[in-house]
């Protein structure tokens, strides 16, 4: 969740901004940061870049995330969630990756450490991923692949 507030902070938006009004915050911030304006200052220059570098990542990152994008890839998710089982998954900084068999891995963010150990422990990672851990958490597909 850190992240995604951090993301947020940068952009100066809120959990409820449209995709259209992202993407026009979005080149509206690369234009005032854009390290070409720096022409004859390298040290500005070289914090443009890193500046530019964190909004492109914190769009991309809000775009994934974004209402209107997890509604249009719903029914790939549904189909991947109740149709495969999970072949693996991992826990980073409160960031649970989930891999499937179908090659599709997930991020669910904001999942705390005690959440990620009971499912470690649970009898069927699936059955606790359906009742714990999918609709509970922001998520993203991070990757895909093809099936075994």
């Amino acid at each position: 969740m850190k992240r995604v507030i951090e993301y947020r902070k940068l952009l100066e938006v809120d959990k409820n901004v449209t995709l259209k009004e992202l993407k026009s915050i979005y080149r509206n911030s690369m234009k005032d940061s854009h390290p070409d304006k720096f022409v004859n200052d390298e040290a500005g220059k070289l914090a443009a870049e890193e500046h530019s570098k964190n909004i492109i990542n914190a769009y991309h990152f809000l775009v994934s995330i974004s209402v209107e994008t997890v509604e249009k890839n719903l029914p790939e998710y549904q189909e991947t969630i109740n149709n495969f089982n999970i072949l693996d998954f991992h826990l980073e900084k409160q960031t649970l990756f989930v891999t499937y068999v179908n090659g599709m891995t997930y991020e669910y963010i904001g999942v705390p450490r005690n959440i990620y150990v009971k499912m470690v422990n649970a009898e069927s990672s699936n059955r606790f991923a359906k009742r714990h851990i999918y609709g509970n958490f922001i998520y993203r597909k991070t990757g895909e692949g093809t099936e075994e």
